[in-house]
């Protein structure tokens, strides 16, 4: 869930004939419409690039092209460019190595210190001040380095979490050696702030932390039914609550320990199923399904086999 706006921002002004009005009334006004804005943008879609906003420069070249074009960030805020604009590729020769230096041009949400003043006016009895404000995102060049897995990361901290939370967009990543660009901008990691349609399939192996699945939940000295699990998928942002599949991998079965294997003394889990799923979370529950034995007793073994082996692999779609 998006979190809300804060209360004060839901309180919509409202004026009388013959009120005097303060700046501070006025400014509550676009607040609120503001405020409800970014809700509305948050809520129905991504960070990402809604339109325009491409970026364009050749091998050998010491500058990159931006176009003008819309796009949101994770809080809802619009990053408008309203005219072409030049940005020069960073300065370096390249790694020590004398491979390319990798860098992502990257566009914010600005600060109200970073908005130019277009135009002022005198006060009446008051100093002269900005009355309207040039609303341009900040461009920015992400330094990038690869991490233990080979993929390219920004450098600094702050800069790689605002990417991964979406409060910063990538436009487009670029090769430099010797100052120039090493090969064509590449626009390929750019996000589209209007989810695709088709159904979304995501998949994961995960381990799980196994617990007893009793008849009766409030009642531990219940018959154990099986075994259950809760699987976190919510890193996948899924937007409503997939269709969730899942299995069990690992050892069975499994034939009581401390004694001797006995024809009948084996447990057998059954199909795994899926309950309570939310766009977060799941329950993976396997059925116990024993053929002679103390059940109590196989559960525990079973449960201390699951918590050392079984690994619960998932698929989910979202339409």
């Amino acid at each position: 869930m998006h979190p809300l706006p804060d209360p004060g921002a839901l309180e919509r002004p409202l004026f009388f004939d013959g009120q005097q009005l303060y700046a501070e009334d006025l400014q509550g006004l676009e607040a609120h419409n503001r405020a409800l804005r970014w809700l509305h943008n948050r809520s129905l879609h991504q960070p990402g690039v809604g339109n325009g906003l491409a970026v364009s420069g050749r091998r050998g070249e010491r500058e990159v092209r931006i176009q003008p074009g819309y796009a949101l960030d994770a809080e809802g805020r619009e990053l408008m460019l309203g005219e072409p604009l030049t940005e020069p590729v960073p300065p370096v020769a390249g790694e020590p190595d004398g491979s390319p230096a990798y860098f992502d041009l990257t566009l914010s949400y600005p600060s109200d210190d970073d908005l130019e003043e277009t135009e002022t006016r005198d006060g009446v009895c008051a100093p002269r001040g900005a009355v309207r404000l040039r609303e341009r995102p900040v461009l920015c060049w992400a330094r990038l380095r690869p991490d233990a897995a080979g993929a390219l990361r920004p450098v600094d901290d702050a800069q790689r979490l605002a990417l991964q939370e979406g409060r910063t967009i990538a436009l487009a990543r670029a090769g430099i050696l010797d100052c120039r660009l090493h090969a064509d901008i590449s626009a390929t990691l750019r996000r589209n702030a209007r989810p695709q349609q088709r159904p979304r399939i995501v998949c994961g192996t995960v381990p799980a932390d196994w617990k007893p699945w009793y008849a009766v939940p409030e009642d531990p000295e219940s018959v154990p039914l099986g075994l259950q699990a809760e699987v976190l998928t919510g890193a996948t942002s899924f937007r409503t609550t997939p269709c969730y599949t899942a299995q069990v991998n690992g050892h069975r079965p499994l034939v009581m320990p401390g004694k001797k294997a006995q024809p009948g003394l084996v447990a057998l889990d059954g199909p795994a199923y899926v309950q309570a799923a939310t766009p977060e979370q799941f329950l993976c529950c396997v059925p116990l399904l024993v053929y002679a034995g103390d059940l109590a007793v196989i559960s525990s073994a079973l449960l201390r086999t699951a918590q050392r082996e079984w690994l619960v692999t998932w698929s989910a779609i979202e339409e």
